[in-house]
């Protein structure tokens, strides 16, 4: 009977305990996040009514937040601290290169329905994407300077694939190739002409 007891008081005050924990760490975890902090908080989709716009400071899937990483690079290369600034030029390709998918998305979605939308959605969508290449080649820049061309090649190439040989930021990435010497022809050539002397089949 005693042992019965004991074994049954045993369990009430596990129980106890553990429904003081399960109400405590909510609190321990709301406890650590602290409001100074600047990382991106979700919407609660409980509370739709809660709308907060997406280019305020604090959220990174935006051209500002995008334009925080390039600035803070640009700090970091300053400082001669490479491998951070390799890290945040990545970070803002990421944050760059899914903006201009989304509103390449939104675009197609809203052609032919509101061509207003769809040109604003189109011309954000060549911006992300320039300033994803100008990204691509600033940390193109960095891997040359940390002496890694295997790591900046590849992002040359990708380059002048978005942009076209033609364009300004085309013609300085091929650039860099050909001092790498992973290319050897320069481009544009010398006397102005860039067109092949042989005729197109």
């Amino acid at each position: 009977m005693n042992t019965a007891a004991a074994v049954t008081l045993m369990h009430r005050t596990l129980l106890s305990v553990i429904a003081v924990l399960s109400l405590l760490s909510p609190v321990n975890a709301q406890v650590s996040q602290s409001p100074g902090t600047n990382s991106p908080q979700p919407i609660d989709p409980n509370a739709p009514n809660n709308l907060r716009p997406i280019t305020q400071n604090n959220s990174l899937l935006s051209i500002e937040g995008g334009d925080r990483l390039v600035k803070e690079a640009e700090q970091a290369v300053s400082g001669q601290n490479y491998p951070l600034a390799a890290k945040k030029l990545q970070e803002a390709r990421q944050v760059y290169n899914q903006l201009s998918n989304f509103y390449q998305e939104l675009n197609s979605s809203f052609s032919g329905i509101d061509n207003r939308v769809s040109d604003s959605q189109r011309q954000k969508a060549l911006l992300t994407a320039q300033k994803r290449d100008e990204a691509t080649f600033q940390l193109a820049l960095v891997h040359r300077a940390q002496n890694q061309p295997e790591l900046a090649v590849p992002l040359l190439v990708q380059i002048i694939k978005s942009q076209n040989p033609t364009r300004d930021l085309g013609k300085k990435a091929y650039k860099q190739l050909f001092e790498l010497g992973f290319v050897d022809s320069p481009y544009p050539r010398e006397g102005g002409t860039s067109s092949s002397s042989s005729p197109k089949k």
